[in-house]
């Protein structure tokens, strides 16, 4: 998300950030790009025309103009006014209810509803130890109503079961009063959509939400569909009182308008952003955090917390004993650390979090793909045990049998066992040296880049 906007972004602020003064013509231009790039990502006109006028008040204020360093200025006012835009801090779920605290999903057929309801249902499960129970009040796609019934299992949470022909109204009733019976937190209600806005629809939503008065009314909505995305969502909020707005879809959105329109145009906060099919695919949204993105200034709070959640910590730590005691580091463990980054969204979701990655070249980034990490993963996998705690014994034979066992080239055998001796080799002198003579390497290399920009290099330990 955010690719095509972020390397023009980039670009700008980046031309800017190393000027020792600025005039007014410079910062016109500037914005003028600005401008530009908003609008080529598919943001609405009218949150461009506020955003440019915000960002001019201040840059030709006191702000950019008599700061000393008046480049990064400048990125920083941009950076504050996207955040602004978006709306400032992340608004998390209100769940301060009397149990089931009531959380209604709206939007039209096709944005993702029941996937999210699931991923939703497992993030509270997961990160918020919260009991949930889902329902489907879709009765006009029978096959909606059976996709949450296997995703709720998927997701280990509670299914109010329900039919094609039902009165979607007291479907919602009785699950409300099933919820409250089996003391459930939260009940999460899957609503019916349609290829358009229509009042047939709005209508049989006003009914449900005043029957079951919802603490928390989202609306799902396709990023990708851009600025029509801001538009139906203006037209859900005018009928509904929605207390949030949840994108989908961001993974194939490469321009990210919806996310810098919806929460301008509806007044409403994005609370979440749903990228890929799995259930574990679904973050809170964090202005902020996105801004930053957006500016090529990477994403490394999400990333911190990412890796706290989903890497195997029990795994880690055995990791780091077995290489503090000198022991080798094996086939076993290279592909126990590649499944770690498969779990994190593969080197695509870190590389995406990461700052400086959009000023790449699109070469490189190309070759970020998680194609790789599952081909290395099952090449490792057509290996024995013997083979894999013990890579000396792979000669040409073997890794000939090894490429045929796992689809690929000899040659892909042997770029992978280069990459692992390289990680070997790496691991050998942090056990060598109690992590010390990897420090000294890297105080080296630093030393001899100039010391990253004057640093001088690490301190002598």
């Amino acid at each position: 998300m955010f690719e095509s906007l972020s390397q023009r972004l980039s670009a700008t602020v980046n031309r800017l950030r190393g000027r020792g003064r600025l005039t007014e013509e410079n910062i016109r231009e500037a914005l003028r790009e600005v401008r530009i790039a908003l609008l080529e990502a598919d943001v609405a006109l009218p949150v461009v025309q506020a955003l440019i006028q915000r960002v001019k008040v201040r840059a030709v204020g006191q702000d950019v103009l008599k700061s000393l360093s008046p480049g990064q200025a400048l990125v920083k006012v941009v950076s504050d006014e996207l955040t602004a835009v978006m709306g400032t801090a992340n608004s998390e779920l209100n769940l301060a209810a009397t149990p089931p605290a009531v959380v209604l999903m709206v939007g039209l057929q096709g944005a993702g509803k029941t996937t999210t309801v699931a991923k939703l249902a497992r993030l509270l499960t997961e990160r918020k130890k919260k009991k949930v129970m889902v329902v489907s009040c879709d009765v006009y796609r029978p096959a909606a109503i059976e996709q949450l019934r296997t995703l709720a299992g998927q997701v280990g949470v509670k299914f109010f079961p329900s039919e094609a022909g039902q009165d979607p109204v007291q479907i919602a009733k009785d699950a409300v009063a099933a919820a409250r019976r089996e003391v459930v937190d939260v009940l999460l209600v899957d609503t019916a959509g349609r290829l358009h806005v229509d009042e047939a629809m709005m209508a049989e939503i006003k009914a449900l939400h005043a029957a079951i008065t919802p603490i928390e009314t989202l609306f799902v909505v396709d990023s990708m569909t851009g600025q029509d995305a801001a538009t139906t969502a203006k037209a859900f909020s005018d009928a509904l009182p929605l207390t949030g707005v949840v994108l989908t879809k961001t993974d194939g959105d490469a321009r990210g308008g919806a996310a810098l329109s919806v929460r301008y145009i509806t007044g409403r906060p994005i609370k979440f952003l749903g990228a890929g099919e799995k259930t574990d695919a679904l973050e809170p949204f964090h202005p902020d955090r996105v801004a930053q993105r957006i500016l090529g200034m990477g994403d490394v709070l999400s990333l911190v917390e990412e890796v706290e959640r989903k890497v195997d910590q029990e795994k880690a730590q055995k990791l780091a004993q077995k290489v503090m005691k000198g022991k080798r580091f094996d086939l076993e463990d290279m592909r126990d650390q590649l499944e770690q980054m498969n779990n994190m969204g593969g080197l695509a979701g870190l590389m995406d979090k990461l700052p400086g990655v959009s000023s790449l070249p699109e070469s490189v980034k190309a070759k970020a793909n998680d194609g790789e990490i599952k081909r290395m993963v099952a090449i490792i996998g057509s290996m024995t045990p013997r083979e894999r705690r013990h890579p000396d014994l792979l000669n040409g034979s073997r890794r000939a049998r090894v490429a045929k066992g796992s689809g690929t080239q000899p040659a892909d055998v042997n770029r992978l066992l280069k990459q692992y001796m390289q990680m070997e080799k790496m691991m050998s002198k942090l056990s060598r040296g109690g992590g010390k003579g990897l420090l000294r390497q890297m105080s080296g290399a630093l030393k001899g880049m100039g010391g990253m920009g004057g640093m001088g290099g690490l301190p002598p330990r």
